[in-house]
Protein backbone atom coordinates (compact mmCIF):
# COMPACT_ATOMS: atom_id res chain seq x y z
CA UNK A 1 0.00 0.00 0.00
CA UNK A 2 2.30 2.36 0.83
CA UNK A 3 4.28 1.62 -2.27
CA UNK A 4 1.53 2.41 -4.30
CA UNK A 5 1.16 5.66 -2.35
CA UNK A 6 4.75 6.46 -3.19
CA UNK A 7 4.04 5.55 -6.67
CA UNK A 8 0.83 8.16 -6.89
CA UNK A 9 2.79 10.48 -5.30
CA UNK A 10 5.86 10.47 -7.75
CA UNK A 11 3.52 10.37 -10.83
CA UNK A 12 2.13 13.43 -9.27
CA UNK A 13 5.41 15.46 -8.74
CA UNK A 14 6.08 14.21 -12.22
CA UNK A 15 2.75 15.75 -13.72
CA UNK A 16 3.03 18.78 -11.76
CA UNK A 17 6.34 19.59 -12.98
CA UNK A 18 5.50 18.92 -16.76
CA UNK A 19 3.13 21.62 -16.16
CA UNK A 20 4.93 23.89 -14.42
CA UNK A 21 7.43 23.75 -17.18
CA UNK A 22 5.24 24.23 -19.78
CA UNK A 23 3.79 27.34 -18.05
CA UNK A 24 7.41 28.54 -18.33
CA UNK A 25 7.51 27.73 -21.71
CA UNK A 26 4.40 29.71 -22.40
CA UNK A 27 5.99 32.87 -20.21
CA UNK A 28 9.07 32.81 -21.95
CA UNK A 29 6.97 33.23 -25.40
CA UNK A 30 4.55 35.52 -24.05
CA UNK A 31 8.01 37.49 -22.83
CA UNK A 32 9.35 37.39 -26.04
CA UNK A 33 6.43 38.32 -27.70
CA UNK A 34 5.90 41.18 -25.83
CA UNK A 35 9.55 42.56 -26.65
CA UNK A 36 9.35 41.61 -30.19
CA UNK A 37 5.62 43.85 -30.41
CA UNK A 38 7.67 46.79 -27.93
CA UNK A 39 10.87 46.61 -30.36
CA UNK A 40 8.34 46.63 -33.75
CA UNK A 41 6.64 49.53 -31.98
CA UNK A 42 9.73 51.56 -31.32
CA UNK A 43 11.03 51.24 -35.33
CA UNK A 44 7.78 52.26 -36.30
CA UNK A 45 8.40 55.24 -34.28
CA UNK A 46 11.10 56.03 -35.50
CA UNK A 47 10.47 55.81 -38.91
CA UNK A 48 7.62 57.97 -38.33
CA UNK A 49 10.34 60.65 -37.56
CA UNK A 50 12.48 59.88 -39.89
CA UNK A 51 11.58 62.16 -42.45
CA UNK A 52 13.02 65.70 -43.61
CA UNK A 53 12.22 68.32 -41.56
CA UNK A 54 12.23 71.46 -43.46
CA UNK A 55 12.08 75.28 -42.28
CA UNK A 56 11.60 78.38 -45.32
CA UNK A 57 12.61 81.60 -44.85
CA UNK A 58 12.90 84.67 -47.10
CA UNK A 59 14.94 87.48 -47.69
CA UNK A 60 15.46 90.29 -49.69
CA UNK A 61 18.36 92.96 -50.44
CA UNK A 62 19.40 96.06 -52.41
CA UNK A 63 22.85 96.15 -53.35
CA UNK A 64 24.85 98.42 -56.09
CA UNK A 65 27.53 96.57 -58.23
CA UNK A 66 30.04 98.89 -59.81
CA UNK A 67 33.49 97.79 -61.96
CA UNK A 68 35.82 99.92 -63.70
CA UNK A 69 38.21 99.30 -66.34
CA UNK A 70 41.33 101.67 -66.36
CA UNK A 71 43.34 102.10 -69.48
CA UNK A 72 46.24 104.14 -70.20
CA UNK A 73 48.01 104.50 -67.43
CA UNK A 74 44.67 104.61 -65.26
CA UNK A 75 44.26 108.12 -67.12
CA UNK A 76 40.59 106.90 -68.91
CA UNK A 77 38.36 104.42 -67.42
CA UNK A 78 35.09 103.34 -68.12
CA UNK A 79 32.90 102.14 -65.61
CA UNK A 80 29.91 99.33 -65.47
CA UNK A 81 27.06 99.26 -62.83
CA UNK A 82 23.52 98.28 -61.70
CA UNK A 83 21.18 98.10 -59.09
CA UNK A 84 20.58 94.36 -57.65
CA UNK A 85 17.11 93.16 -56.25
CA UNK A 86 17.44 90.15 -54.65
CA UNK A 87 14.67 87.98 -53.45
CA UNK A 88 15.70 84.80 -51.98
CA UNK A 89 14.08 81.64 -50.57
CA UNK A 90 16.17 79.79 -48.02
CA UNK A 91 15.70 76.14 -46.52
CA UNK A 92 17.10 75.22 -43.77
CA UNK A 93 16.46 71.31 -43.89
CA UNK A 94 17.54 68.15 -41.29
CA UNK A 95 16.93 64.90 -43.12
CA UNK A 96 16.32 62.25 -40.39
CA UNK A 97 16.19 59.56 -43.20
CA UNK A 98 19.82 59.53 -42.50
CA UNK A 99 20.22 59.48 -38.28
CA UNK A 100 21.77 56.39 -36.98
CA UNK A 101 20.31 55.18 -33.90
CA UNK A 102 20.49 51.48 -32.06
CA UNK A 103 17.94 49.39 -30.08
CA UNK A 104 19.30 47.14 -27.55
CA UNK A 105 16.31 45.54 -26.51
CA UNK A 106 18.09 43.49 -23.79
CA UNK A 107 18.99 46.71 -21.76
CA UNK A 108 15.40 48.44 -23.13
CA UNK A 109 17.65 51.12 -24.73
CA UNK A 110 17.39 53.55 -27.66
CA UNK A 111 20.77 55.31 -28.34
CA UNK A 112 21.27 58.18 -31.37
CA UNK A 113 24.37 57.60 -32.45
CA UNK A 114 24.24 60.62 -35.40
CA UNK A 115 22.11 63.49 -36.28
CA UNK A 116 22.48 64.34 -39.68
CA UNK A 117 23.63 68.08 -40.04
CA UNK A 118 21.25 71.07 -41.09
CA UNK A 119 21.34 71.22 -44.97
CA UNK A 120 20.98 74.79 -45.97
CA UNK A 121 19.97 76.13 -49.58
CA UNK A 122 20.06 78.84 -51.12
CA UNK A 123 17.49 80.41 -54.17
CA UNK A 124 18.32 83.99 -54.94
CA UNK A 125 15.75 85.40 -57.55
CA UNK A 126 18.43 88.43 -58.65
CA UNK A 127 17.26 90.91 -60.75
CA UNK A 128 18.98 94.19 -62.88
CA UNK A 129 17.62 97.86 -62.98
CA UNK A 130 19.56 100.88 -63.96
CA UNK A 131 22.13 98.93 -65.98
CA UNK A 132 25.12 100.90 -67.36
CA UNK A 133 28.08 99.98 -69.30
CA UNK A 134 29.97 100.05 -72.20
CA UNK A 135 31.64 98.23 -75.15
CA UNK A 136 34.92 98.83 -73.49
CA UNK A 137 33.30 97.42 -70.64
CA UNK A 138 30.36 95.79 -70.92
CA UNK A 139 29.21 93.00 -68.50
CA UNK A 140 30.11 89.53 -68.40
CA UNK A 141 29.27 86.04 -67.37
CA UNK A 142 32.03 86.79 -64.77
CA UNK A 143 30.50 89.84 -63.26
CA UNK A 144 26.89 87.99 -62.81
CA UNK A 145 28.93 84.96 -61.10
CA UNK A 146 30.68 87.58 -58.96
CA UNK A 147 27.66 89.09 -58.08
CA UNK A 148 25.81 85.85 -57.30
CA UNK A 149 29.12 84.57 -54.97
CA UNK A 150 28.61 88.01 -53.20
CA UNK A 151 24.97 87.97 -52.73
CA UNK A 152 24.70 84.16 -51.14
CA UNK A 153 27.55 85.24 -49.00
CA UNK A 154 25.73 87.97 -47.77
CA UNK A 155 22.60 85.71 -47.29
CA UNK A 156 24.55 83.30 -45.63
CA UNK A 157 25.73 85.90 -42.76
CA UNK A 158 22.10 87.32 -42.67
CA UNK A 159 20.71 83.64 -42.03
CA UNK A 160 23.33 83.21 -39.40
CA UNK A 161 22.14 86.31 -37.66
CA UNK A 162 18.37 85.38 -37.93
CA UNK A 163 15.98 82.84 -36.15
CA UNK A 164 15.97 80.65 -39.22
CA UNK A 165 18.50 78.04 -38.01
CA UNK A 166 17.07 78.00 -34.16
CA UNK A 167 13.48 77.88 -35.78
CA UNK A 168 14.82 75.01 -37.92
CA UNK A 169 16.62 73.31 -34.59
CA UNK A 170 13.27 73.39 -32.61
CA UNK A 171 11.40 71.24 -35.24
CA UNK A 172 14.34 68.95 -34.91
CA UNK A 173 13.66 68.64 -31.23
CA UNK A 174 10.15 68.30 -31.24
CA UNK A 175 10.59 65.80 -33.49
CA UNK A 176 13.33 63.67 -31.59
CA UNK A 177 11.36 64.00 -28.67
CA UNK A 178 8.57 61.95 -30.21
CA UNK A 179 11.08 59.30 -29.31
CA UNK A 180 11.26 60.32 -26.64
CA UNK A 181 7.88 60.72 -24.82
CA UNK A 182 7.76 56.89 -26.45
CA UNK A 183 10.84 55.33 -24.88
CA UNK A 184 9.48 57.01 -21.75
CA UNK A 185 5.76 55.10 -21.70
CA UNK A 186 7.12 52.26 -22.70
CA UNK A 187 9.89 52.27 -19.46
CA UNK A 188 13.14 52.12 -21.95
CA UNK A 189 15.43 54.72 -21.80
CA UNK A 190 17.13 56.96 -24.85
CA UNK A 191 20.76 57.77 -24.73
CA UNK A 192 22.77 60.45 -26.76
CA UNK A 193 26.54 61.38 -26.62
CA UNK A 194 27.13 59.20 -23.30
CA UNK A 195 23.71 60.63 -21.39
CA UNK A 196 20.77 59.21 -20.46
CA UNK A 197 18.05 61.63 -22.15
CA UNK A 198 15.02 62.04 -19.37
CA UNK A 199 13.59 65.48 -21.10
CA UNK A 200 13.08 67.61 -23.44
CA UNK A 201 15.20 70.55 -22.05
CA UNK A 202 17.98 67.75 -21.57
CA UNK A 203 17.49 66.94 -25.49
CA UNK A 204 17.71 70.31 -25.91
CA UNK A 205 21.02 70.46 -24.55
CA UNK A 206 22.87 68.02 -25.09
CA UNK A 207 22.40 68.22 -28.55
CA UNK A 208 25.50 69.11 -30.64
CA UNK A 209 24.13 70.65 -34.02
Amino acid sequence: MQNLIKRIIGVGVIVLLIVLAFKYCDFKKDDDSSMDYNTNLIQQQILNVGKLVVTEGHFSEVVTYKNQQKYFMDMVSFEKKALVVVNANVTVAYDLHQMKYDIDEKNKTITILNIPKEEITINPDIKFYDVEQSKLNPFTGDDYNKINKSVKANLAKKIEKSTLKTNAQNRLISELSKILIMTNSMGWKLQYNGKTIESETELTQDLKL
